[in-house]
């Protein structure tokens, strides 16, 4: 039986989030992996780089693994009724719903997250309980069958966990090597708990906007849920 998996594509995503991922649970033996937008046809991630989408949210069949990337791009669909209409189907019968990164905060808008542990990129774990979530501390964090990565670079972590449970450690392991995902970055500075505090300050100053406008679609989001 095929493994149906689709990662959300839109404009200004942060393409890492996506081609982490892609690039392990492509190699899952008897799997189909599907780009989704509302029309086929290129996307630009946040870099310029093009993304090729092959299947429209109409065309998509049911997915087994539904995958939503983040980055600036997904502040531009947290009111999206087609994206998030597409995101509420999808999960009534997928096998897991996962994100990385800011794309958690997508899942959160299509009321996916409500009541479930999750993570998301260090700059935006203060927004995740506007979405009625529960920040948990991990690169990977599983609850029930979602599945959320923390920044960027998690998405292979979270990719290489998911093989590991549905195809066994010993698979995962194989994709591991395949790909030399063998991190031994060349400073210690991936993370607010080990970087420079003069760094962090840089890279916040960096996002300020960006987690303006995520706080302002939080708190948008929690009021109308309240009201």
């Amino acid at each position: 039986m095929t493994l149906k998996i689709g990662f959300i594509l839109f404009p200004n995503l942060t393409q890492l989030d996506l081609t982490g991922p892609y690039e392990v649970l492509s190699h899952i033996p008897e799997s189909q992996v599907h780009l989704i937008w509302r029309e086929q046809g290129p996307v630009k991630a946040d870099t310029g780089m093009q993304i090729v989408a092959d299947t429209t949210f109409d065309a998509c069949p049911q997915l087994d693994i539904v995958c939503v990337p983040g980055g600036p791009g997904q502040m531009d669909v947290m009111d999206d009724a087609e994206v998030l209409d597409f995101l509420r189907q999808q999960a009534k019968t997928a096998q897991y719903i996962t994100s990385v990164c800011t794309g958690s905060l997508l899942l959160g808008a299509a009321g996916l997250l409500d009541g479930y542990k999750a993570t998301t990129h260090w700059a935006a774990i203060d927004l995740l309980a506007a979405y009625g979530a529960t920040y948990e501390k991990g690169r990977v964090v599983r609850d029930g069958n979602r599945v959320t990565a923390a920044g960027v670079s998690a998405g292979i972590d979270f990719a290489l966990s998911l093989v590991a449970e549905l195809k066994g450690e010993d698979f995962a392991k194989t994709l591991q090597l395949a790909i030399e995902y063998d991190p031994h970055p060349p400073f210690q500075s991936g993370h607010p708990e080990c970087a420079d505090p003069s760094i962090t300050a840089v890279v916040r100053t960096f996002m300020k906007d960006a987690l303006e406008k995520r706080q302002a679609q939080a708190k948008a989001y929690q009021d109308q849920k309240e009201s």
